[in-house]
């Protein structure tokens, strides 16, 4: 459940319960967060909150960082685990600790933090989805040393909330034609994001498969996400590496 070594320590918060295809193909999405953004020598710790398994308070001050998964689960619902999440994110926020929101993750903390989420505006966004950044926005430590911040990012989707109002003190620096708040930042130690930089093209076409044969989308609009690969790839090292410089800066 850990990479061992005794450099930079961090948490997962994961939200989310394991596929069987996922189980399969790669031992878990614990595993999938691991080869998409641990690195040598860091260790790893799961919490899997979704069961209710949270880190001890005493130990927060332990871990350089914390990254919250997504979940089929709403982030504006009440079920306990939800709202103990919550709490966790906002005694984390008061720590000024380095927090990583993912889907789910990015609207939970958002709602933590004073925002507010819910079902989104234009329904389901699956497959590929071009973000733009927002121009001028400070420049953050964590967008140091990328060798070129890009206007725009192609990323994996697979959301039908969003966020529809960000925390005070909060600035959007991505946006879509779908969404108005694919990501955003609070000072330098908050990031959310609505994509799924960790997400790999098979990962999503498993979900988007299950997701048409319980009804929950139409086959036609299933096979339209898919269809969205045929001209393009998510942008992944340049979201990863955001993502890497974010958890490993400062702190």
């Amino acid at each position: 459940m850990m990479i061992t070594g005794d450099q930079k320590r961090y948490c997962m918060l994961m939200a989310v319960r394991d596929s069987d295809y996922v189980k399969k193909a790669y031992g878990g999405y614990f595993n999938v967060f691991l080869k998409a953004f641990a690195e040598e020598g860091e260790q790893w710790d799961l919490f899997r909150v979704v069961d209710g398994e949270f880190p001890a308070m005493d130990d927060l001050h332990k871990y350089h960082g914390f990254v919250i998964s997504g979940s089929p689960s709403d982030a504006y619902g009440n079920e306990l685990w939800i709202m103990k999440l919550g709490y966790l994110l906002q005694t984390l926020d008061a720590m000024e600790k380095k927090v990583l929101g993912i889907c789910f993750g990015h609207q939970v903390l958002c709602r933590a933090l004073g925002g507010k989420v819910g079902k989104a505006y234009c329904g389901w966004d699956l497959g590929l989805r071009k973000i733009r950044m927002v121009e001028d926005f400070p420049l953050r430590s964590f967008l140091v040393g990328l060798e070129e911040i890009p206007s725009s990012l192609t990323i994996i989707e697979c959301h039908q909330d969003e966020v529809w109002e960000v925390p005070f003190g909060a600035e959007v620096i991505a946006f879509s034609e779908r969404t108005a708040v694919e990501m955003y930042v609070i000072g330098d130690h908050i990031l959310g994001i609505q994509g799924h930089p960790e997400y790999t093209k098979d990962i999503l076409y498993n979900i988007i498969d299950r997701l048409a044969n319980d009804s929950s989308i139409e086959r036609e609009f299933a096979e339209a996400a898919k269809s969205r690969f045929e001209i393009g790839e998510p942008d992944r090292k340049s979201l990863v590496k955001i993502c890497k410089n974010f958890l490993s800066r400062g702190r």
